[in-house]
Order: structure tokens, then sequence, then C-alpha cells
């Protein structure tokens, strides 16, 4: 009986010494090649360069006494001195960083989960036509700007609200939700869990959908129970996308929500809804000290920039891609 001769695998494309060497296209050659994909690419370029890149010179002003009359050619250099108020405690700017920090805490110990379990909750449901309904009802507050969502809120749990003419309508007394500024970091954050969750599980759903489904099934049959299939499964599997996420939020981290936060601070006051974000806005905009107002944003987006680096780096030493490639 004669035994079947294997054949050895063809090695690979790299070692194989037979195969031509393609030569290094130069730039003018790859422009060439890809023109019809960079035409279509220059709508983004422009954007980017429009509202992202080129006002970025304009924060030059932080080291100037700006003066909107006179411009940034001719406006009196200042050094370092509009960064006093970071290095010497002013204590509006204090009560804006503690303010910042508070909210971003609580954002990401409620609002930065939320879509991953409810696209665990989504997965988990056996009939796709009430999946889809459930995720139409649950993105349908991300496409609402953020006056209505405020006004919404208003409406419901306002001190003319719903649920407080409910209250008077059967002799109780009315309960201060809306402006009450012990309430205020409660309310904002369940109005951006409300408005951005839904639309943050479309990450999360693509991502379980990758998951191979043979996994389940031979888990099911060693007897592993719904809960360890989540932990030993469906975790891991979106382990890349959640840290991805994760230093992209970081990056974000100290912008808190300039528009909702300016839409109820006065009612709450600035004592407890005031953030580096508004702080710039009240004191540049409205109060006119443009350089101070510029100097606390160029800090905050270096902070910004050194949190990205040092997710990064911490996602690389677990073993993952993050943002970039060391």
């Amino acid at each position: 009986m004669s035994l079947t001769k294997i054949r050895p695998s063809p090695p690979p494309l790299e070692a194989r010494k037979d195969l031509p060497i393609r030569p290094k296209l130069s730039l003018w050659s790859r422009i060439k090649r890809d023109k019809l994909l960079l035409f279509f690419a220059l709508p983004g370029i422009a954007l980017l360069l429009t509202f992202q890149y080129i006002p970025l010179l304009g924060n030059v002003i932080a080291f100037q006494d700006y003066q909107p009359f006179l411009g940034i050619m001719h406006s009196r250099w200042s050094g370092f001195d509009n960064f006093s108020v970071i290095f010497n405690g002013d204590p509006a700017f204090l009560n804006a960083l503690k303010n910042t920090l508070i909210i971003t805490a609580l954002q990401a110990v409620f609002v930065f989960p939320a879509p991953i379990l409810i696209a665990l909750l989504l997965n988990s449901l056996l009939s796709n036509r009430i999946r889809q309904i459930v995720q139409s009802i649950l993105y349908l507050p991300h496409f609402l700007s953020w006056v209505i969502v405020v006004a919404v809120f208003q409406q419901i749990l306002g001190g003319s609200g719903m649920i407080n003419n409910y209250l008077r309508a059967n002799g109780h007394d009315p309960i201060s939700i809306i402006g009450n500024s012990e309430l205020f970091t409660t309310v904002i954050t369940s109005q951006v869990i409300w408005k951005d969750t839904g639309w943050a599980t479309i990450l999360f759903l693509a991502a379980l959908a990758q998951i191979d489904r043979s996994l389940y099934e031979a888990s099911a049959v060693d007897g592993a129970s719904r809960w360890m299939q989540t932990w030993h499964i469906t975790l891991p599997g979106l382990r890349s996308i959640i840290i991805l996420l994760f230093i992209l939020k970081l990056g974000d981290s100290l912008t808190v929500g300039f528009e909702q936060l300016v839409l109820q601070q006065q009612a709450v006051g600035l004592g407890v809804s005031e953030v580096l974000d508004t702080y710039v806005f009240n004191n540049g905009i409205i109060g006119g000290a443009w350089g101070v107002a510029a100097a606390v944003g160029l800090v905050k987006g270096v902070v910004g920039v050194v949190l990205v680096l040092l997710a990064n780096k911490l996602a690389h030493f677990f073993g993952e891609e993050g943002v970039y490639k060391s």
C-alpha cells in the first residue's frame, strides 16, 4: 500500500527569489495612479484645512494682549502673562477645571459603558425585527440638536413640566429637578446618555457581528453559560474597539459639551456649570479677555494630546494597536 506524498507548502511571497522585485513608485507616479481617489478626498481635506488646521494659527494670541481692532499683526506681545490664570490658581479657572473633571469622570463611568451594554442587549435579541425597531428608536435622539434635547427635558422635568403638572393636579408638591444645582451633573449626564448612546452602539454592534458564531456553539456544547460566553468570548472580541474608542475619548475628555452647558447655565449658575469651554467663551467672547481664553484653550488641547499619547502607549503595552503603531 502506497502512502500519499505530501507536497510541501510553497514559501511565502517574501521568501520567493524567482519573483521579480517591483520598483518603488515615485511620489508623482503614485499621485497619478490614485488621482481619482485623491479627487474624491479633496472636499474632506478642504474642510479639515479650513476648520481644523488653519484656525490653529490663531493660538498665537495666547501670547499677546490681543485687541480685535488691532489684529494679530499689531497687538502687543505679552509672553506668558495670559497663562497666569492657570499657574497662579485663578479661582474662576479652578472652579471651571473642577467642574470639567467631575463631569468627565461621570461620563467615563456612566456614558462610555452605556453603548456597550445596549449593544450586548440588542445582540441577545432573537428577533431581527424587534432589534431593528429598538435600534431605530435609540438612534433617533442623536439627530436632535442640543436645543431640542434641553427643551424636551425642560418640558418633562422643569418646574412647569409634565411631571410637576401631574404632581400638582394630584395634590402633591412639585419637585425641583431642572434648575437644581445639586442635580445638575446628574441631569446633564442623563441627557448625554439619552442623546448619544444609541448612536454609539453602531460600532459595537458591528464589532459583535465579526465574532465567529462557532465559538458560541462550541462553548455551549462545553456547558458554558451565557455569562461565561459574554466574559470569555464577547468582551475579548470587543476589546480592540473599546480600547480605540477610549483613547479617542481621552483626547476629547476635557471637552464636555459646550452647547449643552451654555443653554442651561442661566438656570443653575456658573458655580456648577462653568467648564473650561464655557470659561473660554465667557472670558473671551463675552468678557473680551481674548488672550487668556486662548491660553486656556491651548493648554486644554496640549493636555488632550498628551493623554492620547499616553493611552496609546498603554494600549501597545497590552498588545493592542491603539490609534497608531509605534
